[in-house]
């Protein structure tokens, strides 16, 4: 019999509320995080909205806030997430083997948020070659180079291991929107073998900042509904323009079952599947027809011991860009057959915006909280239902569904797919109870 894998903390910091409650709320609310950007000043930008983690900083955990006042903003977002997750799980515990306790995040790209260094950037790109003197000496007064380690993808899990006394594997994944899907379906596959008793996974981000929204906008996959942020992002409608840019970090405590009972944990839920694949197509472009995430998505299922007919709900990637919703819904048609018509699906970056690196950390976090609460959040602004994508994406208004089995599907730059199935804790049952195994 495997190891079983359950969830004993969770901790978010999101652009709808940086609290379990407070995010729960406006997920079941309908409640967009965009509004105009205020992290820098945008306002010579095509687009000029983002959904923003305001009103929070570590102070509001009961930290101080002043030794990370210059730390990148994913790196306070992932110190925020973890250190709630690890709270609400009882740690640190003496309980605890620090060798056998390590962390697996999925960060991404760093970069400086030093207002007056965030100014010269956008001044720089809006003024052209012209002002590539100037603006590298006015970087170079604000930016100290002896800081560079803290805009590397691995700080993050770094200092997390530091303040948690967390001696075990340390790892940081780069696999653009899937990153913090992978650490937490490869953290769970660590405990499973048998190398680990306890992981902190999940992941953060932040690319609101003029290079994130530069190339961002121009690979053409933002919306630049300016005049109307909270109606910008538009998953599954036939009016959809691309994503609104968001932010933010949520983070799990996965525990060896045994163990978690071993300190009286309380269990959330338990990862029960988990699947990676390659579109092996192009870096930016989907393959048209899916092929890699319904290749994750069946082997999340084989690895859950599940067949297709068991999942009650799924949380799309849902970025709201042309190409993605549609053959995101080919996808799950291939993948599900006809039960792909049934299962209520609905994608919350609707709300969220798109969190890049840390947007299927959140996502899952929807998801445990989903099968906690027995309800779905629903797909806002889905006025008019794209054709193409003609599937129950819940629209407009949460949905009350008891959920035993949830999929959450993540799909990345590069061709990187993941998906993971998280499922409600069943304390007689192996994993899972009277199910077969997807074709």
């Amino acid at each position: 019999m495997r190891r079983r894998v359950v969830i004993t903390g969770l901790g978010c910091v999101t652009p709808i509320g940086s609290t379990i409650d407070s995010f729960w709320d406006s997920l079941t609310a309908g409640r967009s995080g965009a509004g105009p950007l205020t992290v820098f000043d945008a306002s010579r930008y095509p687009v000029r909205i983002a959904a923003e983690v305001k009103n929070w900083t570590l102070a509001d955990l009961g930290v101080d806030p002043t030794p990370w006042t210059n730390a990148p903003r994913q790196t306070r977002f992932a110190l925020g997430s973890a250190l709630s997750a690890t709270a609400a799980a009882g740690l640190p515990s003496s309980r605890i083997d620090p060798v056998r306790f390590g962390v697996y995040l999925g960060c991404g790209e760093a970069f400086a948020d030093f207002p007056s260094f965030m100014q010269s950037l956008a001044e720089a790109s809006s003024e052209g070659q012209a002002e590539a003197s100037r603006f590298l000496q006015s970087a170079l007064r604000v930016f100290d180079p002896q800081a560079e380690p803290e805009y590397e993808p691995n700080s993050p899990a770094g200092h997390l291991a530091a303040l948690l006394g967390a001696h075990g594997p340390n790892i940081n994944c780069i696999a653009a929107c899937v990153s913090s899907a992978q650490a937490v379906g490869q953290a769970a596959r660590m405990i499973r073998r048998g190398e680990v008793d306890l992981m902190l996974a999940g992941g953060a981000h932040s690319t609101i900042h003029p290079f994130g929204l530069t190339g961002f906008h121009r690979l053409s996959t933002l919306s630049t509904r300016n005049d109307a942020p909270q109606q910008a992002n538009r998953p599954f409608d036939r009016d959809r323009d691309g994503f609104v840019i968001g932010e933010g970090g949520a983070a799990f405590v996965l525990e060896e079952l045994d163990h978690a009972r071993s300190r009286g944990a309380e269990i959330w839920a338990e990862v029960t599947g988990y699947g990676s694949a390659q579109d092996a197509y192009r870096i930016t472009d989907t393959h048209p027809e899916g092929r890699g995430t319904v290749a994750a998505i069946q082997r999340a299922l084989n690895d859950a011991q599940l067949n297709a007919e068991s999942i009650d709900y799924i949380n799309a990637h849902g970025t709201g860009t042309e190409l993605n919703d549609r053959i995101e819904t080919i996808a799950f048609k291939k993948a599900l057959g006809d039960h792909a018509w049934r299962v209520p699906i609905s994608s919350t970056k609707s709300m969220l915006g798109h969190a890049t690196t840390a947007c299927a950390a959140i996502e899952l976090a929807v998801c445990v909280l989903a099968i906690r609460h027995g309800a779905i959040p629903p797909t806002i602004n889905l006025d008019n239902p794209d054709p193409d994508c003609d599937l129950d994406y819940v629209p407009h208004t949460a949905r009350e569904r008891n959920c035993r089995h949830i999929l959450s599907d993540s799909v990345g730059f590069g061709g990187q797919n993941a998906a993971l199935v998280v499922s409600r804790f069943d304390e007689s049952s192996p994993s899972t109870v009277g199910t077969t195994r997807a074709a």
